[in-house]
């Protein structure tokens, strides 16, 4: 049976998803919780990667499992066997011809930052605090120029051989304020790595007055020149995989 599985993790306490050797992973914790349920190595496949830090409400993946229990069955086993910072949310039965990353036709990320002189500690390690004040009549401008197909090498801190290397298309950005609380969305086909860490600095820069909107503007259309600033992973979460 292709078990799919909907996945929400505090990045916090790992090293990302991606399977390293330190095993300090939530790729390879999750694998250390099916070895543990169902006695032999299981790989799990993931829609995509999360850097270190970086948080999840909907990351999805699939492993393929002996069908001895049914997904809820397994939901509970596998939370059984997970520390409480990784939640298996919701497990169903999937088509043989479903895979997490492959069949996936984009995802949805949240920036959360609090923009106010005191961070509040339940906060901590969940957004950026950025004590100066932000502009949101230009906040808004920089995050909608953003939207459409464009080469985003400036914003990926890889570099790609081939001009299509780094081309995506972001469908939609939005910014919602809350008491000092800003959500960024940022929905795309696809991201590159630190794509929307890069692209929330920058746009953070434009609303702080530091950089103009049409030094943005000129990334986008020129691919230079690259971006040198990252805003840190505490305020990212990956809130759903599109399929």
């Amino acid at each position: 049976m292709r078990l799919r599985l909907i996945i929400a993790y505090d990045g916090r306490p790992y090293s990302g998803w991606q399977s390293q050797r330190s095993a300090n992973t939530i790729q390879d914790i999750l694998e250390k919780a099916f070895q543990n349920v169902a006695g032999r190595h299981i790989t799990v496949h993931g829609a995509g990667r999360t850097d270190a830090g970086v948080h999840a409400l909907g990351q999805c993946a699939h492993a393929d499992v002996f069908a001895k229990m049914n997904p809820s069955e397994w939901r509970r086993a596998l939370n059984a066997n997970l520390p409480p910072t990784i939640r298996v949310m919701k497990s169903s039965q999937a088509a043989r011809s479903f895979h997490a990353r492959f069949s996936a036709r984009g995802k949805v990320y949240h920036y959360l930052i609090r923009n106010g002189p005191i961070l509040p500690p339940h906060e901590f390690g969940r957004v950026w605090h950025v004590p100066q004040a932000l502009q949101l009549d230009i906040l808004r401008p920089a995050l909608a120029c953003l939207v459409g197909q464009h080469d985003f090498r400036a914003f990926s801190a890889q570099s790609g051989k081939l001009s299509s290397d780094t081309i995506r298309t972001i469908q939609k950005t939005s910014l919602a304020h809350r008491g000092g609380l800003l959500t960024l969305t940022f929905q795309g086909d696809g991201f590159l790595y630190k794509m929307v860490r890069m692209l929330t600095a920058a746009v953070v820069r434009v609303g702080q007055g530091r950089d103009g909107l049409e030094s943005l503007e000129s990334r986008l259309e020129t691919g230079r020149p690259k971006c040198n600033h990252v805003a840190p992973p505490d305020g990212l979460t990956l809130m759903r995989i599109l399929y």
